[in-house]
């Protein structure tokens, strides 16, 4: 950490351009839908093409940074993190709708430029495009955030996300997320020439935690412990990410707060999801697009998100927080029937617990579908024996 720098920002080791280096230079497959070909894209190509479409549009870019997980990779590689998406931020200006449009067109027309020599490139729109390598596209527009976000298709989970930020109050969930890396120095070297960089020439690269304090943010990832400040702030708030911290080994910097922070994050998540499918499928997106080629961890990540809605969820109603468990529950036990550990859990139908006022006798709490072997749901407690124990 140098003097004349906030203690927001901090300069990278020249080891730390090596890896990001490598990261900007080396080629990752856009994968196209039906018969479109993969595109092989290096991400410092894609970043300079978008940048000069937009400029060219009359649009100002402030700047261009990478973002999230791939940043706290290039800072500190060997503490067992890894990065899926590529995350890259266009600090950019978005007054109206006509801009929005503006940037999605520069996107879609950059990519006709990775096309092979061969394609026909005159009959092909940029609805094509869109439907052939895009999987998904956001736009926020409010009175506190604008953004929009084009992630490009990669079949290992390892997205091109293209983010372009006119304002966005909250840039992070956790310290350990919250890195910054300003690419515009080492950008401009990249056009200025072909010759690689080496530790007695290379530019200054700088990066910032939008935590705030870049060294506390540092010593956190460096030793997996996980902090936060004001989740309830967060979409979501942060709770299936900090169950992802969790399941990776990381600790809570403070084991009095994170029982507080906790709460809010419950709070917020059935804020922003309050009905019990919509909980469900946002979990299912999340597991799709952050375990891909770890599906032996899926269980374990929704046993320690069922624990922390089980032991922290104060705002809801005890029927609502027993279905939310119950719908964790049974994604478990899915992800278990997909692993061949118990059989297929998809025959389950569970008919919630009745309130003790209901004196019918012929009603049933539970129900197994026929035609293959069943699996015995009992809704309270939940007890399945497996050979490496109970859960």
């Amino acid at each position: 950490m140098t003097e004349d720098l906030d203690h927001r920002f901090s300069y990278l080791t020249w080891d730390q351009i090596k890896i990001l280096d490598q990261v900007l230079t080396e080629a990752i497959p856009i994968h196209g839908r039906g018969n479109f070909p993969t595109l092989e894209v290096k991400p410092k190509d894609i970043i300079h093409m978008v940048k000069e479409q937009l400029i060219e549009k009359q649009i100002h870019v402030r700047d261009i940074r990478l973002n999230g997980s791939t940043a706290s990779h290039i800072l500190v590689k060997h503490n067992g993190t890894s990065y899926k998406d590529l995350d890259i931020i266009f600090g950019v200006e978005l007054p109206s709708e006509l801009e929005f449009q503006v940037v999605k067109e520069a996107v879609l027309n950059c990519l006709l430029d990775f096309l092979p020599k061969c394609v026909n490139k005159q009959k092909i729109t940029a609805q094509t495009m869109k439907d052939a390598y895009v999987q998904k596209m956001v736009k926020v527009s409010t009175d506190h955030d604008r953004w929009s976000l084009i992630s490009l298709s990669n079949n290992s989970g390892k997205n091109v996300e293209l983010k372009f930020v006119s304002s966005l109050r909250r840039q992070f969930e956790f310290s350990v997320d919250s890195f910054q890396i300003i690419l515009d120095s080492i950008l401009a070297i990249y056009r200025a020439s072909d010759r690689p960089l080496t530790q007695d020439c290379h530019p200054a690269v700088i990066a910032e935690s939008m935590y705030g304090d870049f060294s506390q943010a540092m010593d956190h990832l460096k030793y997996k412990l996980i902090s936060t400040r004001n989740p309830e702030e967060i979409r979501g708030g942060g709770l299936l990410k900090y169950s992802n911290l969790l399941v990776r080994d990381f600790k809570p910097a403070d084991e009095a707060e994170i029982k507080s922070l906790e709460r809010y994050m419950c709070s917020r998540f059935f804020i922003d999801f309050p009905d019990v499918a919509e909980q469900q499928r946002k979990i299912e997106s999340y597991l799709r697009n952050h375990f891909i080629g770890e599906e032996k961890s899926k269980y374990d990540y929704l046993m320690t998100l069922r624990g922390v809605v089980n032991k922290s969820t104060v705002c809801l109603m005890g029927h609502e927080r027993r279905q939310t468990l119950n719908m964790i529950t049974i994604l478990a036990l899915k992800v278990l029937g997909e692993q061949n550990i118990i059989p297929n859990a998809a025959n389950v139908t569970c008919y919630y617990q009745p309130a003790p006022y209901i004196s019918d006798r012929n009603f049933s709490s539970y129900y197994i579908a026929h035609g293959q072997p069943p699996v015995f749901y009992q809704p309270y407690p939940f007890h399945i024996q497996l050979q490496s124990g109970m859960v």
